[in-house]
């Protein structure tokens, strides 16, 4: 130990006082950087799928072939193909889930209450072809691009890179049927639903009356369960049912509209089943409750200041209530009316449909449960409506964090990862003989939440530091106690992704007297500011768990938070007062070193943290190697730049949006590479500082001695650059585990 701190006390140290808010400012804007490439992946395809949609298609008499994922390399008992299978070429990537995938062509995925031969169906599949080498391009220029796909209104889903549905995966992971993994129909999810459509206050109505029993109850319940399932976190909504009254289903939203995140739709679909048919439905007690709960919120500016619509689910009113619909709605019509005749009586059908129409909305009947999710998903269509007609904008949407495929780190590789999504509509812009406002579907790629916390190291931070996002409703995009299940079976049996919407209210712990979810005002402030994408600086202390939980601190931190531009997202900064605000400076320079850093680096008793990121290969085309280990990563990288013509590329490759010179070219060196001058310097630093532990493990006099002596097992050094070694004390003369 002794050597140790002499050997750091002879090399030129400094230590220098961190300044929180310029680095915050700095990490932001590298995540900004990494988004920018994402999000203009997705415009252009957005552009090439409307282009694409405008192209004639041909019609030579002979049926349309496409690759369809679930009929791709299906073999008979003679080794021929089975009819109507396609052969593709499939090779397993790390970077796609660690499944077998096909880099040149997408694939169709239809779910199972899509007809494949409709010919609206088979004519999207046919147009989106054409998206196949914008995919590609977009892989070669980008290639830390996840999952990129095309969601057409249609029903199917086109991904790329191609794959196999169920995958044909080699490892053990998943061992469930794979018959029973059939694709869920996307168009209810929230990323879809978030991207055709505006933000939306929703006032369901649910006819409770004695007409309304057995079947047609459970018909109710589930419709509006469909409903509520298309719901996401910037939508507010509240269920009604209403017999000779009219009445919130969960009586603790009395007079109000929640916001549809998972918990408060969880609650509200736990309340149908409380339900008792029962008295005559009193219609305008009902319309009236939902007509002015939502002028309300439109008055006061609360909800979400968008979309507005009632939903009726009932077996049929009298009459069609237009007293009503004039005081309230007439003639200006701020609210939607969506009607949902249940059953197969249709003698209200023209009440129902009047209602809908005259009111901007839209009716349909539903009669059996196989045809609820396609009915509902019509309100989706007219909501989008505005948007595709005056097709002024492409938003931007970002989805909450969800539990997705299997890791590409060393540490993690068989575990699901938290990621999120970037996705925006595609509008129709063909020439119809009618204007018409249709959406053609969904664009979007997928995005690694480790790719994002990659730009924002944890050894800046120092220890104890940590970093974390939230999104424009105070949600956590990753935070060290945002610990979710990492059960993620849904999402590999259907491609549904189960969103974590946990506040950062729950996962900052204040330290303070008060009960649970008895929030501080700082803590409070803190979050207000990050969700009005303001920059600012706060101290507050907080309790903190380590030992699995069964035990924990309290420490004081200085708080750093900036917006991350062009997103709904702001980072934050959380570093511990005093010691957390110094940081060490000290580097061995690689270059100019007389001996071969390598050397520092021999024997097998040393590790380098598996997350943080020396050195990485940023082309695929290089083939990143696909290295097995971080050790065997960073002694790549020391030897090779020990080569003539070096050079240092610590700066990451720059977004369209971000580049000074707009003639910058974007064509990808096949051996671009990134490396962290600073880390990796300082990793050679400490490296050599302790070699002299590597020296003392090869004298077996000492490890003896050691052993007999004091009852040693193992010593260990730790460093701040992420470098471990350790010396086994143990007399055997196994290989030495790893600690």
């Amino acid at each position: 130990m002794n050597e140790l701190q002499r050997k750091y006390h002879d090399e030129n140290i400094k230590v220098a006082r961190k300044d929180g808010f310029q680095m915050v400012k700095d990490m932001a804007k590298e995540v900004q950087n990494m988004m920018s490439f994402k999000i203009e992946a997705v415009r252009r395809i957005t552009e090439s799928a409307e282009q694409a949609a405008l192209t004639p298609q041909t019609d030579n008499g002979q049926p349309f072939r496409y690759y369809n994922a679930k009929r791709l390399n299906s073999f008979g008992p003679d080794g021929r193909p089975v009819e109507g299978t396609r052969e593709m070429m499939l090779t397993p990537n790390p970077h796609f889930d660690h499944l077998p995938v096909n880099a040149s062509l997408s694939t169709v995925l239809i779910p199972p209450n899509v007809e494949e031969y409709d010919p609206e169906v088979t004519n999207a599949i046919q147009w989106s072809e054409h998206l196949d080498p914008l995919f590609i391009h977009n892989y070669e220029d980008d290639p830390s691009l996840s999952w990129q796909f095309f969601g057409s209104s249609a029903g199917f889903l086109r991904r790329y890179p191609g794959i196999a549905w169920p995958p044909e995966d080699m490892s053990t992971i998943w061992q469930r049927p794979r018959n029973s993994r059939n694709v869920y129909d996307f168009r209810s999810s929230a990323w879809y639903v978030s991207a055709a459509t505006s933000p939306k206050d929703i006032v369901i109505l649910i006819d409770n009356s004695g007409s309304m029993s057995g079947h047609k109850s459970n018909l109710a319940r589930a419709t509006t369960e469909s409903i509520l399932n298309t719901l996401g976190d910037n939508d507010f909504v509240n269920v009604y049912k209403f017999s000779d009254a009219t009445e919130e289903t969960v009586p603790c939203f009395k007079d109000m509209l929640v916001q549809a995140n998972s918990e408060n739709v969880r609650w509200l679909k736990e309340s149908l089943a409380t339900f008792k048919s029962e008295n005559i439905a009193n219609f305008t007690a009902a319309l009236v409750t939902g007509f002015e709960i939502l002028h309300k919120y439109n008055r006061t500016g609360q909800g979400c200041q968008c979309n507005q619509a009632i939903m009726l689910i009932t077996d049929g009113p009298p009459s069609s209530y237009r007293d009503i619909f004039k005081k309230y709605n007439f003639p200006h019509h701020p609210v939607r009316i969506f009607t949902y005749l249940i059953g197969k009586d249709s003698s209200s059908a023209h009440e129902m449909h009047w209602m809908a129409c005259a009111n901007k909305g839209y009716y349909t009947r539903i009669e059996s449960f196989d045809k609820i999710n396609e009915r509902v998903l019509h309100y989706i269509e007219v909501l989008a409506r505005p948007m595709v007609m005056y097709q002024t904008d492409h938003p931007i949407q970002w989805t909450p964090a969800y539990v997705g495929g299997r890791a590409d780190s060393f540490l993690n590789d068989k575990v699901g990862q938290l990621m999120t999504t970037v996705v925006t509509p595609v509008f129709d812009r063909r020439n119809h003989t009618v204007r018409v406002a249709n959406l053609l579907g969904v664009v979007g790629t997928d995005v690694s939440i480790d790719q994002i916390k990659k730009l924002v190291p944890s050894y800046k931070l120092g220890v104890n530091g940590y970093s974390f996002i939230i999104n424009n409703n105070g949600h956590v995009l990753f935070h060290p106690d945002l610990r979710p299940l990492q059960n993620n079976e849904l999402y590999e049996d259907t491609l549904e992704p189960q969103y974590i919407s946990v506040d950062l209210t729950e996962v900052e712990l204040v330290e303070n007297e008060n009960g649970p979810r008895e929030n501080h005002s700082v803590l409070l402030d803190l979050r207000y500011d990050m969700i009005q994408q303001k920059e600012g600086e706060t101290e507050l202390g907080v309790k903190i768990h380590y030992d699995n939980v069964r035990r924990v601190t309290t420490r004081r931190h200085k708080y750093f938070y900036t917006p991350i531009e062009g997103t709904p997202f702001a980072l934050g900064l959380a570093i511990p007062e005093r010691y957390g605000m110094y940081e060490l400076l000290a580097e061995q320079e690689i270059k100019h070193s007389q001996r071969n850093v390598t050397d520092y680096f021999k024997g097998t008793n040393w590790k380098v943290h598996p997350d943080w990121v020396y050195c990485e290969y940023t082309s695929g085309a290089s083939g990143e190697q696909w290295f097995k280990t971080a050790e065997e990563r960073v002694l790549h990288f020391l030897s090779r730049s020990r080569r003539p013509g070096w050079k240092w590329m610590s700066l990451r490759p720059r977004s369209p949006s971000q580049r000074e010179h707009r003639h910058q070219t974007t064509k990808k060196d096949k051996d671009a590479y990134f490396c962290d001058k600073n880390l990796l310097q300082s990793l050679v630093l400490d490296a050599m500082v302790t070699e002299e532990l590597e020296r003392h493990n090869t004298r077996s006099e000492d490890t003896h001695q050691g052993h007999q002596i004091f009852g040693l097992t193992l010593t260990f050094v730790a460093t701040r650059s992420g470098l471990l070694r350790w010396t086994d004390h143990s007399i055997t003369n196994e290989k030495p585990p790893h600690p």
